[in-house]
């Protein structure tokens, strides 16, 4: 299983010399199977560098998992190349959805006066496959969601392939109880033992007395579960529109040394846009 990351910045885009080594686009990930097949997880901006790559390469069929329905993991959509070829073909999950909710939101996105293009325009064809059950498969990956605990609702997810298991849990609040999500000790065993988790990191202790009940957690709630649930690799995401490198880079070294005083082996990283992991 490898994964690029084409975006890790939270809520909105961002530009300039302070964020070049982490980046500005919003969330997208790609992952490849074992044997090659694509998923996408997430449209934020970053789809947009991974549709132009696809469709130099000819790569024109796929999986599509969301996470939520929020713009900043929404906003590229719209955007995504392969949409506009011939022959694209790609199985819309309505994960972590029910009915037609997926093709709802993604045909208003496109949708007078919000865009020029319309929805019915685009010529991939697009196969909505229903809501996920408890765990299901997509070529050699078994995928397993969680809820996420956020305004609107969501899921994570667990990929397992050859043993090995990849965590994404972006937009999850773990000292809040949003409806649907779970308590922090649910999560620690959601990702126990997981090779890489990639979590919500966006806000700092100081941060986050301004903004609890809004979706997100702090580096250092990431940090514990991680660190409970016997984590490999922690990534830290959905950076902070506002989070420069500098700053991202001091937060990181405070992991690093918490792990260290922990008496943990555990790696730890800030995920920038364009990492690639390989499982």
């Amino acid at each position: 299983m490898k994964i690029t990351v084409w975006g890790s910045r939270g809520s909105i885009p961002v530009s300039g010399r302070e964020y070049l080594k982490y980046g500005g686009d919003t969330t997208c990930l790609e992952i490849r199977t074992g044997e090659d097949e694509l998923l996408i997880v997430d449209a934020g901006t970053g789809i947009r560098r991974l549709g132009r790559r696809l469709v130099q390469e000819n790569r024109l069929k796929g999986h599509f998992l969301f996470t939520h329905a929020h713009w900043d993991h929404l906003m590229g959509f719209p955007f995504f190349r392969p949409n506009f070829e011939e022959g694209a073909f790609f199985h819309m999950h309505r994960c972590p959805f029910k009915s037609k909710f997926v093709e709802t939101v993604l045909s208003q996105l496109m949708s007078a006066p919000y865009f020029p293009v319309k929805f019915s325009e685009i010529k991939a064809e697009l196969a909505y496959e229903d809501a996920c059950p408890l765990t299901f498969s997509i070529d050699t990956v078994s995928i397993t969601p969680v809820p996420i605990s956020h305004p609107n609702n969501g899921s994570g997810y667990k990929f397992e392939e050859n043993g090995k298991s990849f965590v994404f849990l972006t937009d999850n609040e773990l000292e809040y109880a949003h409806p649907g999500g779970l308590d922090p000790d649910g999560y620690v065993d959601f990702v126990a033992g997981a090779d890489l988790l990639i979590h919500d990191a966006e806000y700092t202790p100081e941060e986050y007395e301004r903004t609890v009940g809004w979706g997100h957690s702090t580096y250092e709630q990431a940090l514990d579960i991680a660190l409970r649930g016997g984590v490999k690799r922690l990534g830290l995401f959905h950076l902070n529109q506002d989070r420069t490198d500098e700053q991202m880079d001091s937060i990181v070294e405070t992991c690093r040394r918490r792990i260290r005083e922990a008496g943990s082996e555990m790696e730890c990283f800030a995920v920038a846009c364009d990492s690639t992991f390989e499982l």
